[in-house]
């Protein structure tokens, strides 16, 4: 029996470590679920090329053709993908297919939401304002994707806390290895909770 299918799309700047994060828990036969595909919106981005050198098929998706999320419906039809995981990627996933897969959607978030969320609200301006604002306590949440940023459920959050001397990178750094452990952990309660 196959195991459900997961496609992760990611963005143009990212490392693509999430991903990788992902894709290597997926590897062991003991997760419930596989990565199919890794989608990019352009050739030659980190992630897409991490994707291939873990082995795994990536595709093209240009996410500002006409035709996005037909081409986004297709594939997961073609593939039979189960759950869509976000991971670097940046914009507001389009709103079509949210209405159409509205648990089937995840991402990841480098704060404890619904703190330090929304539009604008990625990489470093994430850990400038956790910073100034003095809060001890960061860490990464795990969400299903709504058609406005950040705001869907929750479903999983890591802590981590924020140290006096902290610069953004210091803290991102602290955060992206909760994140790591967040989102093949979610992923896998998804999977198992059915």
């Amino acid at each position: 029996m196959s195991r459900p299918q997961i496609a992760i799309f990611t963005g143009a700047r990212g490392r693509g470590s999430n991903m990788s994060a992902l894709v290597q828990a997926a590897q062991d036969p003991r997760f419930p679920a596989q990565v199919a595909v890794v989608v990019a919106p352009r050739p030659g981005t980190p992630a897409e090329e991490r994707a291939t050198a873990l082995g795994v098929e990536t595709r093209i998706l240009n996410p500002d053709s006409k035709d996005y999320a037909v081409q986004i419906e297709s594939l997961i039809q073609e593939l039979g993908i189960d759950l869509v995981c976000l991971a670097g990627y940046t914009r507001l996933f389009p709103k079509e297919i949210v209405a159409q897969h509205p648990t089937q959607i995840v991402n990841i978030h480098p704060a404890l939401l619904p703190k330090f969320g929304g539009k604008g609200m990625y990489g470093h301006h994430v850990h400038e304002a956790v910073i100034a604002s003095g809060d001890a306590l960061t860490g990464c949440t795990v969400h299903y994707v709504s058609e406005r940023y950040d705001e869907g459920n929750t479903i999983l959050q890591r802590t981590c806390p924020v140290l006096p001397g902290d610069t953004p990178e210091t803290l991102a750094a602290r955060v992206l290895e909760q994140e790591h452990i967040a989102y093949p952990e979610a992923v896998f309660q998804l999977f198992t909770a059915k």
